[in-house]
């Protein structure tokens, strides 16, 4: 399959179904309560019979919102919206009602699909007001939903069971001719430094470039049909990129019942390949860590050996042949117990969505669980590069993917060229151009490329974006804003990067320099608007303002995140 002869990701998805064993199950969602699973032929006539229904409620190039927890029907709806020449915009389902009353008003849908009671309830009342929203598909039986939401409207309401039901009376084939590589086929929103997300419009032929080098990374660890066990969001761009690699290289795939259950669901799908963010290798490798530690005697010892000779191999460095046959024997005693742990057939881990610890990186690679470090954004479709499984090299975040050209600025910005890059944000000409010059995306960061491989190692970040250890999108804006706003504060910096939650520093205004348990209670206030992700944990209290004059604030007032973090590292980190 050549990828660049495509034209959209429904002749993918087609080209893939049609070499498939039309039985052979694609899709099983690991939920006891919900228990599904959809062969390669009930997803495409799935797919075909949704589109139907969306059609008849869309035009070519309108919006449909989809906000759902990672299942099966989530594929389907996004290929059946495609199909109908819709475009979707995934939403997560941790947002709070603001966030998808910012987002709808945004772009606009005149679909929303909707897994669940839980996700509608935070839904319906901003559905109730927009005459634009011509349709609401729920993915879980729609009586139970309106009966128990008190709905207006109760038409706008379908359910998606019962629009899989339909015969289709005409056997068609999936195609949709005016979708072409320039056409857009997501609007994904991500976090702006002002505080409102943008929304990243990218195009068909941007995510089927991206997936020529995904493809690339995969086909050494394949020999037989991979099995991937989905459980970040697919509103992520990272995973939701992933889904279409999966296609790609014709996967089984299963949807992880929920985060709580993973370890128990990596047992049952055993993977082949599986993505993550560095939040999930953090805790892995305390995990695993914690139990090496508990070791005594001899099993230490081998556990010592195997960190040893595993780091040495990593870095490629020479091995006298005791060490080598030393390295054979743990590789039977160690390293295949703790693959075990994973299924057993893992090939790989991915790690994107933030920069991954060289240590942990060392660790997972030398006990035996190879882990490839990607770099990426949103408005790249999304990866930039990845390490490939041959040449790892874990303080890099590999070469780039063909199809895109990358180099790095006078000021040591990473810039990205190609078609892998966004077609813009929504709405937001004004933000595109200042990103986008002369068809280079300003990514934000700082890095290096080395003139003898050309890995390209990332050193900095320019933009002020927080990446949780979990690959989350924070912006640090919205939250301070929301802070200073309170009469009882005067200045705050959120920090958090790399980190599990985030905390602040606070500058109490005159009147509560030593009122620690009010300024405790307008954060508990605060907190309650904010997602789970965006809020405080915890604080700390500073006495000293950030100004021009003692070089904390920029001339244009504007904080130096930089120079506080180096001024209060110490108070920072005491605080995780």
């Amino acid at each position: 399959m050549n990828l660049d002869n495509l034209n959209n990701l429904i002749e993918l998805f087609v080209y893939q179904a049609d070499r498939q064993n039309k039985k052979n199950i694609f899709l099983e969602w690991l939920n006891p309560n919900n228990k599904k699973t959809y062969t390669w032929e009930e997803t495409q006539n799935n797919i075909l019979r949704l589109s139907k229904t969306i059609k008849e409620n869309i035009i070519e190039g309108d919006r449909c919102l989809l906000v759902s927890e990672n299942r099966p029907e989530w594929l389907i709806s996004d290929m059946a919206i495609m199909l109908s020449g819709g475009i979707t915009v995934p939403a997560y389902t941790t947002y709070t009602e603001e966030d998808y009353k910012y987002l709808i008003e945004d772009c606009e849908p005149s679909l929303v699909i909707v897994s669940n009671n839980e996700m509608l309830k935070k839904l319906k009342n901003i559905i109730n007001k927009k005459d634009f929203i011509k349709k609401v598909i729920t993915l879980d039986d729609v009586n139970k939903v309106t009966n128990n939401l008190n709905l207006i409207s109760k038409e706008k309401y379908l359910d998606f069971s019962k629009i899989l039901k339909e015969e289709l009376l005409i056997k068609y084939k999936i195609q949709n001719n005016n979708l072409k590589r320039s056409s857009p086929a997501c609007i994904i929103y991500t976090s702006g430094t002002g505080g409102n997300p943008k929304g990243v419009i990218l195009s068909h032929g941007g995510i089927l470039n991206n997936l020529v080098g995904a493809c690339e990374i995969m086909k050494p660890l394949f020999s037989s049909r991979p099995i991937f066990l989905t459980w970040l969001p697919l509103s992520h761009s990272y995973e939701h990129c992933v889904q279409f690699a999966q296609i790609a290289v014709g996967a089984k795939v299963f949807y992880a019942e929920k985060i709580e259950k993973l370890l128990e669901n990596i047992s049952e799908s055993k993977p082949t390949i599986m993505t993550a963010v560095p939040r999930f290798y953090q805790n892995l490798y305390n995990k695993i860590n914690i139990n090496l530690k508990k070791q005594k005697g001899f099993k230490a010892k081998l556990i010592e050996t195997t960190l040893r000779l595993g780091k040495k191999k990593l870095l490629n460095q020479k091995m006298s042949f005791s060490e080598k046959l030393i390295n054979l024997m743990v590789d039977m005693l160690v390293r295949k117990k703790i693959k075990k742990q994973f299924g057993g057939n893992l090939k790989a881990f991915v790690s994107g969505g933030g920069a991954l610890d060289k240590e942990i990186g060392e660790f997972l690679n030398s006990v035996g669980l190879p882990t490839l470090q990607g770099y990426g954004l949103t408005e790249t479709s999304p990866v930039v590069s990845c390490n490939p499984i041959h040449k790892i090299k874990v303080e890099t975040v590999g070469p780039p993917f063909k199809g895109n050209q990358v180099k790095i600025a006078d000021d040591g910005e990473i810039l990205v060229k190609g078609e892998n890059v966004m077609l813009g944000y929504w709405n937001k000409k004004e933000e595109t151009d200042k990103v986008i010059i002369d068809g280079w995306l300003h990514t934000g960061d700082i890095g290096e490329i080395d003139p003898l491989d050309g890995y390209l190692k990332i050193t900095d970040r320019k933009k002020d974006i927080i990446v949780s250890a979990g690959g989350d999108n924070i912006s640090p804006a919205k939250i301070e804003n929301m802070i200073i706003n309170e009469p009882e504060i005067d200045q705050c910096m959120v920090y958090g990067d790399k980190k599990n939650y985030l905390v602040a520093l606070i500058v109490p205004s005159k009147d509560y320099l030593k009122e620690k348990e009010k300024i405790d209670n307008v954060i508990k206030k605060i907190n309650e608007k904010l997602t789970l992700l965006e809020k405080i944990k915890k604080i700390q209290l500073i006495d000293e303002n950030f100004s021009i004059e003692n070089g904390l604030m920029t001339p244009t007032m504007k904080v130096k995140r930089k120079k506080v973090t180096e001024k209060y590292k110490n108070q920072l980190e005491k605080l995780y």
